[in-house]
């Protein structure tokens, strides 16, 4: 489904050759990014800071003219994003949220979205501060309830957005119901696929429209790159897209790109060993009389778990959980561990503990929608697993 008008300029993103799809994804992305024409035997993509290129013709444009409509490194980067996500196209840009906002200049003035009731801060941000005054409405729901996502739905409805699982609480959306609700109500699906990445889920299997990606999380997995991407297998939405990455300019640069295909070329490692460690804090957790409730859907108690083995190949490294008491309790948890650092990002090889309602959900506060006072979310990183449940429970037993 195409909104707006298409845009007919550089293709960042060709086919991925079939020879390469008879390897495993573990594979692949160690070697992937790498110009198989460079006759130097390089192992590692090559970066071109260059902003502008040279043509020998006036009328004869050469494959890249200027970097922000155009670069080498952020070429290779984009072709093995398409690859990850099995789409036609991979549009990178500058962070995350430059990446969620380029979806939503897709839609036209007059446009209402429905997002999840739980929604990540600064999209709420975005929907509620920012897009208003462009005459973009929203409605909050309860994506698990697919009749009220039904009901949700206005003549002016454009797009629903979906974050699977949901930020911080770790609702779990079923793809396909919501894919075949905007087929056949003619809205375009977009999901923020960043908690998981598409090691563990790949959104666009299920018939979605767009697919967001903060590569400044899992992607990179090191904590020194700000990116994101947008991913769809719509033509008419990725030249826009292209179009919307080089008028508004967000792009990341070379280096930034080349970090990033260096951070892929573990992240089948890294995903598998924050799984393992992310189970284990989870199961941990469950068993901590200062917890009262864990959110993870790698748990079979978790009202998600049947979607989840559906359309997931695995968990995750996130875990939310709510601690016994009020907030004060919580605070004390946060301040007390060593090893998980109190920090708002994630997907990094080190842990982290947020408090959401203070720090990446502060946009709520008040709010119907806001975070329990009493949550907490991990991003459980690679390090011994003995050493962060010894951590976690030094810090839970501040807490009462």
């Amino acid at each position: 489904m195409t909104i707006g008008t298409t845009w007919t300029g550089h293709d960042t993103v060709t086919s991925v050759p079939p020879s390469e799809r008879e390897y495993a994804l573990e594979t692949w992305t160690i070697h992937a990014g790498v110009d198989p024409t460079d006759t130097t035997g390089a192992l590692v993509p090559a970066i071109y800071p260059s902003a502008a290129y040279a043509r020998t013709r006036l009328d004869e444009p050469g494959e890249f003219t200027y970097s922000r409509r155009g670069n080498p490194t952020r070429a290779a980067l984009e072709q093995v994003l398409a690859r990850l996500h099995n789409a036609r196209r991979a549009v990178a840009f500058g962070s995350g949220m430059a990446a969620v906002t380029a979806v939503g200049q897709l839609l036209p003035a007059g446009s209402h979205v429905v997002l999840p009731d739980d929604v990540y801060g600064n999209t709420h941000r975005l929907y509620t501060l920012i897009l208003p005054e462009q005459n973009i409405s929203v409605d909050f729901v309860d994506y698990t309830d697919l009749a009220s996502v039904e009901r949700a739905i206005t003549p002016t409805t454009r797009m629903l957005w979906v974050e699977t699982p949901t930020n911080p609480t770790q609702n779990v959306v079923d793809l396909a119901a919501v894919a075949a609700i905007g087929q056949r109500r003619r809205v375009l699906v977009a999901v923020d696929n960043s908690w998981l990445s598409p090691y563990f889920q790949k959104p666009l299997e299920f018939g979605v429209d767009l697919v967001v990606e903060s590569t400044t999380k899992y992607l990179n997995g090191h904590d020194d790159v700000m990116g994101g991407a947008v991913l769809t297998n719509d033509v008419g939405l990725g030249e826009r897209l292209a179009f919307l990455q080089y008028v508004g300019g967000a792009v990341p640069s070379p280096f930034d790109c080349w970090l990033l295909l260096r951070g892929l070329k573990t992240l089948a490692v890294r995903m598998d060993r924050h799984q393992a460690n992310a189970l284990a804090v989870a199961r941990f957790l469950t068993q901590h009389p200062t917890v009262e409730r864990v959110y993870y859907p790698g748990l079979p108690e978790h009202p998600g778990y049947a979607v989840a083995r559906r359309q997931m190949r695995g968990s995750g490294g996130m875990v939310s959980f709510e601690v016994r008491g009020d907030r004060e309790a919580a605070r004390r948890v946060a301040e007390g561990t060593r090893l998980f650092r109190l920090a708002a990002g994630f997907g990094g090889v080190e842990s982290l503990i947020a408090h959401p309602l203070t720090m990446t959900h502060a946009s709520q506060a008040g709010l119907a929608i806001a975070p329990s006072e009493r949550l907490l979310r991990l991003s459980v990183g690679i390090e011994a697993e003995a050493d962060l449940l010894a951590d976690l429970d030094t810090a839970l037993g501040s807490s009462s």
